[in-house]
């Protein structure tokens, strides 16, 4: 026999989760939360909602425990990720686009990006940089 998932929405949780689902305008994944729930509250086992939903069988584990554990909101809605770090500070990128802006070296009609890199190493503004990181820096800064 196979497991079923042990929650009990309330009457405005569940209304709310069937506002989401008839408005249609969130996120795939917000909306397929709120269906694991529905499904989960009506009594339904994992294996016919993992086949119903097309989602794994842990997404829906997941899913109901951090209902049971954080809620309603916590459960149908993503954290927040944080991402890379930013590797230059905004002071290296705008000595980067002064340095761009200024005038070429000798014998050049203008800077190019590999010629950037590796001015702004010798200047001491950054200890290392690609040609690549000097365009999107330059791309950001228009």
């Amino acid at each position: 026999m196979e497991k079923k998932c042990r929650i009990k929405l309330t009457v405005a949780e569940k209304k709310k989760l069937k506002t989401f689902l008839s408005k249609g305008v969130e996120r795939a994944r917000k909306l397929t939360r709120c269906r694991i729930l529905l499904m989960c509250d009506s009594g339904k086992s994992k294996g016919i909602i993992s086949n119903a939903l097309s989602v794994d069988p842990k997404t829906i584990s997941n899913v109901c425990n951090r209902y049971l554990e954080e809620g309603l909101e916590s459960a149908i809605n993503e954290k927040p990720r944080p991402g890379a770090p930013t590797v230059f500070d905004g002071k290296q990128r705008a000595k980067i686009t002064v340095l761009a802006c200024s005038e070429p070296p000798q014998g050049r009609s203008q800077w190019s990006l590999r010629l950037l890199a590796d001015k702004a190493v010798e200047l001491g503004i950054v200890e290392s940089i690609s040609h690549v990181d000097v365009g999107r820096i330059l791309k950001k800064t228009k």
